[in-house]
């Protein structure tokens, strides 16, 4: 139980009591899946009650930020940064890791956000997609997790020095109920398919311009993941 709460705590800005130590989770990254579904359900619960697709879409995708604190959002936009800058190595880390926002955070922050919103509206089920993406992001921070070498010291070296080679394994076994959501197969298979994906490309990328992987390339793929998936969703 205190592997779910350290897990919750980190993942989430739930009122859940007192602060957990996050070696509970550490421990257990396989995890991350089931935060997916905490969250997923807890973002589609009011947007269930909306029928204007455009305000479902627009509520989910700002449900989803408050609930998360915007914490793997803001991860994304680092990404972003590092992404754009120009340079060596160096260079782009230091884009990467620093405080300040610049237009390579704004382009992506925008564009997946967009995508994001416009694959809701195009769903079958809003609420189906919000789960099913919510989910499979979460798959795609234990995939990083575990095969991502941190290039510095940080949250993410933490989670990793604890992780296990088996444990994505275990993670996609967690994701597997989401084949009884009532939707068509095609578009599951289209989800795990983008949900594989997209965290080995980011995990491509990153050791090419940064060296390794740090908290903000998790993060980054838990959001890049989730739109990917939501749009296969949307286009299968």
């Amino acid at each position: 139980m205190k592997a779910f709460l350290s897990l919750f705590q980190f993942t989430t800005i739930l009122p859940l009591g007192k602060s957990h130590d996050l070696e509970f989770f550490a421990r257990k990254s396989y995890l991350y899946p089931v935060a997916g579904y905490l969250i997923g359900s807890i973002v589609a619960l009011p947007v269930f009650f909306i029928a204007d697709r455009t305000i479902a879409a627009a509520v989910a995708i700002t449900f989803l930020l408050l609930v998360t604190g915007a914490h793997h959002f803001d991860g994304l936009l680092d990404f972003g940064d590092g992404l754009m800058a120009h340079g060596d190595r160096e260079r782009r880390i230091r884009a990467l890791t620093d405080r300040n926002v610049g237009t390579g955070a704004i382009a992506l922050g925008v564009s997946v956000t967009l995508l994001a919103f416009a694959g809701l509206q195009g769903s079958p089920s809003i609420v189906i997609a919000i789960i099913a993406g919510e989910v499979c992001a979460k798959f795609s921070m234990s995939f990083l997790t575990t095969y991502g070498t941190p290039f510095r010291e940080g949250m993410h070296s933490y989670l990793h020095q604890y992780s296990q080679p088996y444990f994505p394994a275990i993670s996609l076994l967690i994701c597997l109920p989401l084949v009884l959501l009532p939707i068509a197969p095609v578009k599951i298979f289209g989800a795990f398919i983008s949900m594989l994906i997209c965290p080995l490309l980011l995990l491509l990328v990153s050791n090419r311009i940064f060296g390794g992987v740090n908290g903000d390339v998790v993060g980054a793929s838990n959001e890049i993941t989730r739109t990917l998936v939501i749009l296969a969703i949307a286009l299968l």
